[in-house]
């Protein structure tokens, strides 16, 4: 082999995989998801996510929260969400179980704030 073509070989950037862990809330819940691409996306105002990871389903014991997550994502390809629902995203090493957690009253739980507009865009008040 060629000393250029050897080199090249050896330059190339090895692939890495990325694994992201999302809290968000929805209607009083908390959901942690794992994907393995989030973005900013192309719709302004919302968190891009794709590549949801869940668990090996040849496990004998199966989680219910987890079931139903799976359940709830089940054929979505990609997922928009409101950057105003987003907890925290965190890149992990690994993934852990998708579950679903109720949002209790009095919680040290707080979500970014609402919206800037009060009105849609474009419309007077």
């Amino acid at each position: 082999m060629p000393a250029s073509k050897l080199a090249a070989t050896r330059l190339k950037p090895m692939a890495t995989s990325h694994i992201f862990r999302i809290m968000f809330v929805n209607q009083g819940k908390v959901y942690e998801v794992y994907a393995g691409k989030v973005s900013h996306g192309e719709l302004f105002g919302f968190i891009e996510v794709e590549e949801l990871l869940f668990g090996e389903r040849s496990s004998v014991v199966l989680d219910p929260s987890e079931e139903r997550i799976k359940g709830e994502f089940s054929g979505v390809k990609r997922t928009f969400l409101p950057m105003h629902s987003i907890l925290r995203i965190d890149e992990v090493k690994k993934h852990g179980a998708a579950k679903i957690t109720v949002l209790e009253p009095g919680a040290n739980v707080a979500q970014f704030p609402l919206p800037i507009y009060s009105t849609p865009p474009g419309e007077k008040k």
